[in-house]
């Protein structure tokens, strides 16, 4: 039997682009000109009502979330699969306590005023909930300002707090549908054993 190997890391960044695909990159660079800010930084396309997004309404995520999905880091993490560990993960600890977890890293590694290692505290596989954070430009302080007008330097407040758990929540919610509300009991996997991809969503 071949031995199972770990896939190679994945070749994507904050700054990656595919403008011919209409995936693009919103980071603002220190040389933009008032009128350049908000348009990709690559081609100039002007796709985001920074307006409505930066109200952080809720009840308007599916809106967010289509424009979230104009950025080429943002597309992949809605629709990349999600890895063996992190559904294992998931499964392990049910829905409720993966929340539970969500809301803990959160305000461990992004609702104070400068987190730890900020810009590269969330890696970018093993947990769904680092794809929530990816996905939902809830990964760092740096994407939290320009998707969400929240500014740096400074604590979340509480209803700045509770609108990023609630993007991550809904993310976790639509990207793992058939997750259990509880924790269920999961092999662990041989090592020399290829991943059992039953369960993975897109």
């Amino acid at each position: 039997m071949a031995e199972f190997q770990k896939p190679p890391p994945l070749d994507i960044k904050c700054t990656s682009t595919d403008c011919d695909n209409d995936l693009h990159c919103f980071k603002q660079l220190k040389k933009m000109t008032p009128d350049q800010r908000g348009k990709c930084r690559a081609c100039g396309a002007d796709l985001i009502d920074w307006k409505r997004l930066h109200r952080r309404d809720r009840g308007d995520a599916a809106h967010t979330f289509e424009a979230l999905r104009h950025e080429m880091i943002r597309h992949h993490f809605f629709h990349r699969p999600v890895d063996d560990a992190a559904m294992r993960h998931a499964q392990r600890k049910g829905r409720d306590q993966l929340k539970d977890s969500a809301r803990d890293r959160l305000r461990r590694y992004l609702a104070v005023a400068e987190p730890p290692r900020d810009g590269r505290q969330t890696p970018l596989e093993g947990n769904a909930i680092y794809y929530a954070q990816h996905a939902t430009a809830t990964c760092c302080r740096t994407c939290l300002e320009y998707w969400h007008d929240i500014p740096k330097g400074r604590p979340l407040t509480g209803e700045e707090f509770d609108y990023c758990v609630g993007l991550v929540d809904h993310f976790l919610d639509e990207k793992l549908p058939d997750l259990a509300d509880e924790p269920i009991k999961v092999p662990r996997r041989r090592r020399g054993l290829p991943a059992d991809t039953k369960g993975q969503h897109q």
